[in-house]
Formats: C-alpha cells, sequence, structure tokens
C-alpha cells in the first residue's frame, strides 16, 4: 500500500497550560489545494508551523512520503512557505528576491536567470524584473512572495493568511491568482485562513479546526452542506437548527418529529436520535399558503434589504428563531412585510440531520 503524501499522527503542542494542539491528526493528498479554516486560535497555523519545522511538538509525528521528518530542520523539509507578511527583502529587487532560494542552493549561472525569468513569467511579472520591491503595490508583492517559494520546486506550498492584508478586491484578484498558479504549477498547496468564502472558493479539501482540534475534514460541499457538529454548521456561515426526534425509516428517508410536524430528510437517521435538523437561509422557501413536503409555519420579524436577495428574520412555532433569504425577483419579495404570517419550506434532501 502506497503511504500518503504527507501524513499528520497524533500531534500535540502545548503553550504553559494551553494546548494549542491535541491530537492532531490528517493526511494530505499529492497535488491538493488543502485548506486548514477555523477561527483565531484554532491550531490551524501552529498545525502549518509544525509541519513546516518552525516549532518543535510535544508529541506526534510528521510523515513525508512514509519516511519521518519530524526531526528535520525547515530547510531539508522542501516545503515552500508564504507568510502574511511575505518575509520579502527590501534592498533587493524583485528577480533578487525571487532568485534567493536558489542562491542558497547553490543553483546559478544560466540555469539560475532562466528559472527567475520563467516564473516571474508566470506570475505575471516579467517587466518589473530589475524593480525594487518596495516600490511594488501589495498585490504586486504577494506574487514575488509566491513567485520565491515556488521557484525552487518545492514538494509543497505553505501559506499562512497570505490574503488577509488585503483589501476586498485586491483579495479577490488574488485567490483567482492563486488558484490559477495551484493549476499551472500543479504543486500541492496548504492554505490556511479564518475567511470561510476564500476555503469555500479555493480548496479541493476543507481542515475546520476548532481549539487544537480538527471537526471536520471534507469538501467544501461536504463541510458547508453536511457540517459534523454545530460548530462547524455555524462557522461556515448562517445556520437554521431545528430541534429533532428521529421517528422512523421510509426507504432512505427519514421521518422526523420537530414538535407536533413531520419533517423528512434524505439521509439515514436511527430512530430515537435527537439532535438538529440543520438548514441553510439559501435553502429555504417561503410561501403564503401552506405546500406540501417539508412545512413550519412562521411570521416575519425583520426584513434586511441586501441588493440581489433579502434576508428574513422569522420566528416559527415555540419561539423558534429561523433565517431565510430571499432574492429580490422572487415574486413573494415586494408583499412581504413585519408580521406577516407565511410558510418556510424545503426539499427533502436540504436538510441534513446531526447529533452532535
Amino acid at each position: 500500500m502506497t503511504a500518503p503524501f504527507v501524513k499528520l499522527d497524533g500531534l500535540g503542542k502545548i503553550y504553559g497550560r494551553i494546548a494549542a494542539l491535541d491530537d492532531v491528526s490528517l493526511t494530505i493528498r499529492e497535488g491538493e489545494f488543502l485548506t486548514f479554516l477555523g477561527p483565531s486560535g484554532s491550531g490551524k497555523s501552529t498545525t502549518l508551523m509544525a509541519l513546516a519545522g518552525f516549532i518543535d511538538l510535544n508529541r506526534g509525528r510528521v510523515l513525508l512520503e512514509g519516511r519521518d521528518i519530524t526531526g528535520l530542520p525547515p530547510e531539508k523539509r522542501d516545503f515552500g512557505v508564504v507568510f502574511q507578511g511575505y518575509a520579502l527583502f527590501p534592498h533587493m529587487t524583485v528577480a533578487q528576491n525571487v532568485a534567493y532560494p536558489l542562491k542558497i542552493r547553490r543553483v546559478a549561472g544560466a540555469e539560475a536567470d532562466t528559472r527567475v525569468r520563467e516564473v516571474l513569467e508566470r506570475v505575471g511579472l516579467a517587466a518589473m524584473a530589475d524593480r525594487p520591491v518596495a516600490r511594488l503595490s501589495g498585490g504586486q508583492q504577494q506574487r514575488v512572495a509566491l513567485a520565491r517559494a515556488l521557484i525552487f520546486r518545492p514538494k509543497m506550498l505553505l501559506l499562512d493568511e497570505p490574503l488577509s492584508a488585503l483589501d476586498r478586491r485586491l483579495r479577490q484578484e488574488m485567490q483567482q491568482e492563486l488558484a490559477r498558479l495551484h493549476r499551472d504549477f500543479g504543486t500541492t498547496f496548504l492554505f490556511v485562513t479564518h475567511d470561510q468564502e476564500e476555503a469555500l472558493a479555493l480548496s479541493d479539501r476543507i481542515v475546520v479546526f476548532n481549539q487544537g482540534r480538527v471537526e471536520q475534514i471534507g469538501t467544501p460541499q461536504e463541510v458547508y452542506d453536511r457540517p459534523a457538529n454545530r460548530f462547524v454548521a455555524n462557522f461556515l456561515g448562517d445556520m437554521n437548527l431545528i430541534p429533532v426526534r428521529a421517528e422512523a425509516r421510509e426507504g432512505d428517508v427519514t421521518i422526523c418529529l420537530s414538535g407536533t410536524r413531520r419533517l423528512r430528510v434524505r439521509e439515514e437517521v436511527a430512530p430515537g436520535a435527537q439532535g438538529w435538523l440543520a438548514l441553510r437561509p439559501e435553502r429555504m422557501g417561503l410561501s403564503e399558503t401552506q405546500p406540501g413536503g417539508n412545512a413550519l409555519p412562521a411570521t416575519v420579524t425583520t426584513i434586511t434589504y441586501q441588493g440581489t436577495h433579502l434576508i428574513l428574520q422569522l420566528e416559527a412555532e415555540d419561539g423558534l428563531a429561523l433565517d431565510a433569504r430571499l432574492a429580490v425577483t422572487d415574486p413573494l419579495a415586494a408583499r412581504l412585510a413585519a408580521g406577516m404570517a407565511v410558510w418556510c419550506h424545503w426539499p427533502e434532501e436540504s436538510g441534513h440531520v446531526m447529533t452532535e
């Protein structure tokens, strides 16, 4: 059996009385774009630093292609790293900054010149090779940092919140640039962020961190639509959580009770299990009359205009608070008002039952 490209096995790191990492285990696939996502202090950057070799672990192992590299210094791991602050040399030109990893690896002459020229062309900075980095914009400096990290053809590129200092427009441009570079180079990218939209847009898979532990690993669609628990559900965007108890199975559908209402979900839940039916606001429709299928009566409490859509807060039975997202082009949108009675409804496949 082939060993995983990278395996993190039971990583533990303690600072004083704080467990920064608590039994972190996961694998990284060669060539994928993997994102570590979580709030500040969740362990995502600490895990990256441990993988890079910048911190010593209290326990656990880091394996690269089956080889234990836990004790190797950073320069022996063959990983490129891009930090939030870029860490460029201000007294050097763009080309000199990019060439630096080749210099310390004793790659010089025509080969070094060729590789610098090629990588600058790929990041769109060939015309700025002789410009001092201090005269570049934030986005251009970001491209220099990426070129420098990729020029020595690392086994993996580690990116620790590299876009967080950029404004929204430039951040969106750099997201597209990162996706393009990942396709062009084929290098494994490990990206750390607290931004849910970045993670969903860029990743092949997402690792959700919380309090030094891994909460869930999955594709963007899996962690968004099928969260493992309430933390993941709420961290990945707005989520309605409806208390339910699984009652019975009908083929591939589970019948759940919410109060006296029977709700259907297209997944397997053990009869008797209690938890929450998780439902994203954009998956919920509204109508003035009771539809068939899953539906709850509710009263509109507030309406917030967001340009292309409305954000509605509703109160259902037993004081249950619900959120809905309705396109302004929906025929009902123009008639909605606070205090109006409506029915919230959704397809069986849109709900997900969590028992944690």
